[in-house]
């Protein structure tokens, strides 16, 4: 268990990333948080050297191997289940964190009462990307889809939001906790949509805040892990409606159909 001084759990879900993975940890071990903290990462029985290089480079790291592809939400509840800090960070691998920017989320946090709260993300030349949205519902979903043509313009206000990205997602333990964890329902993608949802249920409220900004080198772990990020997308896009609003899924089944992307209700191969 973790220390009870320790203010903050930074959790990272891996699959296949052991060079990203080693990037996203130098960088916290090169820029730490303030806050007392411990670093956890759940790897999701990876087939290349990423437990044996999280040990021998990073022996303070907690490492939770599991012994199968248990996918993102899975696997970022079994780090929060077993760490005790009252705030909690999921940070993708792909990732690397600069100087300051976890305690500027934190700070941001607490300043706004937010129960949670996603940075600015941006790729390796600085352009940001869309981190945030609205509920997923057909309207929402077509002004995102106009967002993401302008993210310059909507990446540098800070707001309340429905949903951040959960390639770094902070959020207070007890809200995580009242709102039931990720939904281990989806393997990846949707997840953190879902997770918003359901901690804007119990009362919170998710910040979007541009004074921190995070490094996300989006898509690589995709590369690593082998699979057709489409295929994914398009089961848990499915499952969310399923649960959120069902009177859609039969227009959404159709439509993806159309496109060549029939959805069947199979779990995805682990």
């Amino acid at each position: 268990m973790t220390s009870a001084l320790d203010a903050l759990d930074i959790i990272i879900a891996s699959y296949n990333t052991s060079d990203d993975l080693a990037s996203c940890l130098q960088s916290l071990v090169d820029h730490p948080p303030v806050r007392p903290h411990h670093i956890w990462v759940v790897d999701n029985a990876s087939r290349d050297d990423s437990i044996e290089m999280v040990r021998r480079r990073y022996p303070a790291v907690r490492l939770l191997p599991l012994d199968h592809n248990a996918g993102f939400a899975a696997a970022n509840n079994r780090a929060i289940r077993q760490g005790s800090a009252p705030l909690v960070v999921l940070l993708n691998p792909d990732t690397l964190v600069p100087d300051g920017a976890l305690d500027t989320l934190i700070g941001r946090l607490d300043a706004t009462g937010a129960v949670a709260a996603g940075p600015r993300l941006v790729d390796d030349a600085g352009h940001p990307e869309l981190s945030w949205g609205s509920m997923l519902t057909p309207l929402g979903e077509t002004r995102q889809i106009w967002r993401r043509r302008h993210p310059d313009r909507w990446t540098t206000t800070e707001r309340m939001v429905d949903w951040v990205s959960g390639a770094c997602l902070l959020v207070r333990r007890d809200a995580a906790v009242a709102a039931g964890l990720l939904d281990e329902r989806y393997f990846m993608y949707e997840e953190d949509v879902d997770f918003c949802a359901a901690i804007r249920a119990q009362g919170g409220r998710v910040l979007f805040t541009p004074a921190a900004q995070i490094v996300h080198r989006r898509g690589r772990s995709f590369a690593a892990g082998g699979r057709a990020p489409s295929a994914l997308y398009d089961r848990s896009h499915v499952a969310f409606y399923q649960k959120h609003a069902p009177r859609w899924v039969p227009l959404l089944r159709a439509w993806l159909s159309l496109r060549g992307r029939p959805v069947r209700d199979t779990p995805p191969e682990r």
